[in-house]
């Protein structure tokens, strides 16, 4: 993408705490500022203070509607005018194309085959142009770079893009705010566009703030990648956090050094313990969970993560579940993931 026009290149430079500042700022409005509030049950599970970040009662139900909206927030009049193109597992698309049809703005919303149908219902509602291509994410967003060269779009990526990072770093401006004591800050890690701007908000306040990221073993990319020491093509493969699958990119420009620079530990969690937490999360806060958000809650309750020195939060993501998965999850009637699992 080296000498495209800077209105077709979203998110260029690496974010800064600055970018935070001014994200904050053109967010408000816009999006909430979601509850933070104490967990006691999960508090006695793990053995210290716990407190969840409330991101399922985000607008659109998921925090990606900060990093959209300081996404389109920042284009310029032509840009607008071109419109935008996005590719999605389901929460990032809906949060482009809701900020899009605020501004007036034409959206394109690339999907994959796995996308649940439930998630490309709610698509199809915000009235964006919805195509399915391909059988991964990155197949999607291969189809998506195709559109930005034939029709002029400007891609607002899931999580590889400055603004987009800057926009989910309010959460962590929100988190420092409200809990000064925090300790500890567990977040769902899928291509880095939360955890990095989350972390980048936390540790500007204090290196001493511990970053835990959280995946599933089905298809953790960014683990995987980490572990390799460079971005990694990784299968998608069926689970209940659909919402964290996808690879990070082979050239990736931002998530996968943030993620190495300021997350101090990742952490991977089974599918049992993924229900077992979207569970715990319905009956003792009364709050309706999707799979990628409960995993934090599995870190705790399976001990992958203790708390350390001050409080803990768990950033809980989304709450976009189709009903009939998710009563058959919180039923214990497995295969949580229906005809999927076959």
């Amino acid at each position: 993408m080296d000498g495209e026009d800077s209105s077709r290149t979203a998110g260029a430079l690496a974010p800064s705490l600055r970018d935070v500042y001014r994200a904050r700022r053109a967010v408000a409005g816009v999006v909430r500022r979601t509850p933070l509030v104490e967990s006691r049950a999960l508090s006695a599970a793990a053995g210290g203070a716990v407190h969840l970040k409330l991101e399922n009662l985000q607008v659109t139900g998921a925090f990606k509607a900060r990093g959209a909206a300081n996404a389109l927030a920042s284009l310029d009049a032509a840009a607008r005018g071109r419109g935008v193109i996005a590719v999605s597992t389901g929460n990032h698309g809906r949060a482009v194309a809701t900020a899009a049809r605020r501004l007036g703005v034409n959206a394109v919303v690339c999907v994959s085959e796995r996308v649940p149908e439930d998630k490309v219902a709610a698509l199809r509602a915000t009235g964006c142009e919805l195509l399915v291509a391909g059988d991964s994410q990155d197949e999607a967003e291969v189809r998506a770079r195709e559109l930005v060269e034939e029709r002029g779009l400007t891609l607002v990526h899931p999580f590889d893009d400055a603004r987009v990072i800057a926009g989910q770093g309010t959460i962590g401006l929100e988190i420092i705010e409200d809990l000064p004591d925090v300790g500890t800050v567990i977040v769902p890690l899928s291509g880095g566009g939360l955890i990095a701007g989350v972390a980048l908000a936390l540790t500007a306040a204090d290196r001493g703030i511990r970053v835990v990221g959280v995946s599933m073993e089905a298809g953790a990319a960014m683990a995987r990648s980490l572990s390799a020491g460079r971005p990694v093509p990784t299968p998608e493969e069926p689970t209940l956090a659909d919402s964290l699958q996808g690879g990070i990119g082979e050239h990736n420009r931002h998530t996968f050094a943030m993620v190495r620079e300021l997350v101090d530990e990742v952490v991977l969690v089974d599918e049992e313990a993924i229900a077992q937490a979207m569970r715990f999360a319905f009956e003792h806060e009364k709050q309706v969970l999707e799979g990628a958000a409960a995993v934090g809650i599995a870190a705790l309750l399976r001990r992958r993560v203790r708390p350390g020195s001050g409080a803990s939060v768990v950033v809980c993501s989304g709450g976009n579940i189709a009903t009939e998965r998710f009563l058959r999850v919180i039923g214990e009637a497995p295969p949580y993931l229906g005809e999927e699992a076959d």
